[in-house]
């Protein structure tokens, strides 16, 4: 059974940091990109980053580049999300996704990825 769990989410100040992670079960992890997604109240879902499946290339949309940061640890099966300098307009649902095809702007601009995970909630405000 495919399996992807966020967790890392919460309420943080402007300016704050936090870490979302993605664990993934049930498939051949180190085969799939990994995204990350988000979904403000009220908003069309919007591809944040991504992770190939070997690592070796990411990609950010313009709005968060210098911000956060993706990685992944194939040995555990899990992607971060590393989020800095956090904005109010970074508050969303915040989702990580899986899928074989490569990397890339197209990719998760069109965000039909193959597995999805639940959601972990990020809230920016003082």
């Amino acid at each position: 059974q495919v399996q992807l769990v966020e967790s890392g989410g919460g309420l943080v100040q402007p300016g704050g940091s936090l870490r979302l992670s993605c664990a993934a079960s049930g498939f051949t992890f180190n085969w799939y990109t990994i995204g990350w997604f988000r979904q403000a109240p009220g908003k069309e879902r919007e591809g944040v980053s991504c992770i190939s499946a070997g690592g070796g290339i990411t990609y950010y949309v313009d709005s968060v580049k210098g911000r956060f940061t993706i990685a992944r640890d194939n040995a555990k099966n899990t992607v971060y999300l590393q989020m800095n300098s956090l904005k109010p307009e970074d508050t969303a649902v915040y989702y990580c996704a899986a899928d074989t095809a490569a990397c890339g702007a197209r990719e998760i601009l069109r965000g039909r990825y193959d597995y999805w995970g639940q959601g972990t909630q990020v809230t920016v405000s003082s």
